[in-house]
């Protein structure tokens, strides 16, 4: 009996295992993605890290215009941080990159797509922690506020709108409260406060990164538009709304819960349609 346990879960676990594509895979995945739309990926070396970044390969086909200097960068998510709800994995490229299929998707202007450190590329910086409990380091947004340097210069653009999926929503953040050139911050799904998400889910607290929720008072005259889904169960809506609850009333960001919608369905279909409503 218990010979045929150990070989079921044996079994099992070379299941799972088969069912997780590896990191090779999924940069190929999303590079296959990118390639039918015309996009290319470029490398960012910022700071400790180099991150990827989806662009249009005909960059020209994509500059701002004399009369829109405005440049979209939709970030990404924390991808796959974890294999297990206590194992982390050992490489956090998304197995389904939201962020870069609402990129692809950007309806008019320029738009990229930035992902987040250690997905696609790896390098000595690369531990397990970045993509666990420092997720949202300083030494993460300060390689993101790179990055953000060198494709605002690519695309010659002087306003930046910043879109954040999931934890790319905490990252967009902490990104708008550091610079003077955002426009207009939209996260999807957002983990807009981690303190208060690791009391509801009941998991480690995000120990090593800066947390979004305190840095409203640098967000305050800051146009803000937050996108959650009413059946979102990772973020529900109302940590979304203890996020703009921070705010005085008269300077509360815009919340828009969406019927039907979760932490991954519908946003990737639902996009083109959502997206003119929180111009």
């Amino acid at each position: 009996m218990v010979i045929a346990r150990t070989t079921l879960f044996l079994l099992v676990a070379l299941l799972t295992a088969c069912a997780t594509p590896s990191p090779g895979e999924r940069r190929d995945s999303a590079l296959a993605l990118a390639t039918t739309q015309g996009w290319q990926l470029i490398e960012l070396p910022a700071g400790i890290f180099t991150l990827a970044a989806f662009v249009p390969a005909n960059g020209s086909a994509n500059k701002t215009t004399p009369g829109n200097k405005q440049l979209t960068i939709y970030i990404e998510g924390d991808g796959y941080a974890w294999a297990t709800r206590t194992q982390p994995s050992s490489d956090p490229t998304p197995k389904k990159p939201i962020a870069l299929e609402l990129a692809l998707q950007h309806p008019s202007g320029a738009a990229v797509y930035l992902a987040r450190p250690c997905q696609y590329l790896t390098s000595a910086a690369c531990e397990e922690r970045y993509w666990t409990s420092a997720r949202f380091a300083k030494e993460v947004v300060q390689a993101s506020d790179l990055a953000l340097d060198q494709l605002k210069t690519r695309f010659g653009a002087e306003r930046l709108v910043l879109v954040g999926y999931s934890g790319g929503g905490a990252v967009a953040t902490l990104l708008a409260a550091r610079r003077t050139d955002v426009a207009l911050l939209v996260t999807v799904a957002g983990n807009l406060d981690h303190a208060a998400w690791s009391r509801h889910h009941s998991v480690s607290p995000l120990s090593a990164s800066l947390n979004p929720a305190d840095e409203w008072p640098r967000l305050i005259h800051m146009k803000q538009v937050h996108l959650v889904g009413a059946d979102d169960q990772v973020m529900p809506p109302k940590l979304t709304q203890g996020f703009a609850a921070r705010f005085p009333i008269e300077h509360q960001p815009v919340v828009r819960v969406v019927p039907g919608y979760d932490h991954q369905c519908c946003w990737v279909t639902g996009w083109l349609k959502l997206w003119p409503e929180v111009q």
